[in-house]
């Protein structure tokens, strides 16, 4: 009988092989010499891949596409701002709200440093069809999920 793919077994032992290199090569990406004295980190790099991709935004709505805490955020954007590569400007709207931006300065040195992954991933994704890439972004999605679930040290 003929397959279309391995087994789950097999997709597991193929998966965990290869998640540790994924991870590996990722935080090997070259920072851009211009940023190299701002002391950035994989986690600086998400928030700067939505800003740069979906434009500026608030911290609330940072925060939701990062699922991570509107504090944290906060902290991040506080950081960034104080050095120059986020810029943080009022809401012409709703004066309350604060809206975040790459600096001008730095947005093709983000850029550049994005570029790679944005490729790799692009041309990973490129030749499947719309419902084979939310299938890849969902089995992703739940291997995050589940690990954080079954990794978490009691309080």
């Amino acid at each position: 009988m003929p397959t279309d793919g391995p087994t789950v077994d097999q997709g597991v032992r193929e998966m965990i092989l290869l998640m540790p290199r994924l991870v590996a090569r990722a935080k090997r990406m070259a920072i851009p010499e211009q940023l190299q004295d701002f002391a950035l980190t994989p986690r600086h790099l998400s928030l700067l891949a939505l800003l740069l991709y979906d434009g500026p935004a608030t911290v609330k709505a940072l925060a939701g596409k990062l699922e991570i805490a509107s504090t944290t955020v906060s902290l991040m954007v506080g950081d960034l701002s104080r050095q120059g590569i986020l810029a943080r400007c009022e809401d012409e709207q709703d004066r309350r709200r604060t809206i975040v931006s790459i600096a001008g300065g730095h947005r093709d040195a983000i850029e550049g440093w994005l570029a790679a992954g944005a490729d790799a991933w692009r041309t990973a994704l490129e030749p499947l069809s719309p419902s084979e890439r939310q299938l890849v972004i969902n089995a992703l999605r739940t291997y995050e999920r589940e690990t954080m679930r079954r990794t978490r040290q009691p309080d």
